[in-house]
């Protein structure tokens, strides 16, 4: 788990920008969990170069996993679309009950039969080999 070397409880109550990692911490398609004051971020980078950033903790099973989960992507397509110019969505199953959750919003896609619940999400920016989060 990578840790910062920012205290929220120390920074301006305005938000403000936390470097988490470096880039190259990060594996393609694979998790990796840090720790920013008492909060812990599940770090995604995508084939394409874009790198998300969720809550690790799991809504269903209250359990700090979500770095463990599936990458994947869910097509949607658009009413009156076919599949082909649909949009692929980039998402993490969680390794605990499989619910599946859309990356970009936190959004719960696949409930299995439960209430929906979501992840929270931060925005992510690269400065070169540095990854920040937009932490309120």
């Amino acid at each position: 788990m990578t840790l910062t070397q920012t205290d929220p409880a120390t920074a301006p109550v305005a938000r403000s920008w936390v470097r988490v990692c470096a880039v190259s911490d990060l594996e393609v398609e694979r998790g990796r969990a840090a720790l920013i004051g008492d909060t812990q971020i599940a770090l995604f980078l995508l084939p394409g170069g874009a790198i998300h950033a969720v809550s690790n903790l799991d809504p269903y099973s209250d359990a700090h996993v979500m770095s463990r989960g599936i990458v994947g992507t869910r097509r949607f397509v658009e009413t009156g679309q076919d599949v082909e110019s649909g949009q692929d969505t980039p998402t993490v199953a969680s390794p605990m009950y499989k619910q599946v959750f859309d990356l970009r919003t936190g959004a719960c896609l696949d409930t299995q039969g439960k209430d929906p619940r979501s992840l929270r999400v931060w925005p992510v920016s690269q400065q070169g080999d540095d990854v920040y989060i937009r932490w309120e």
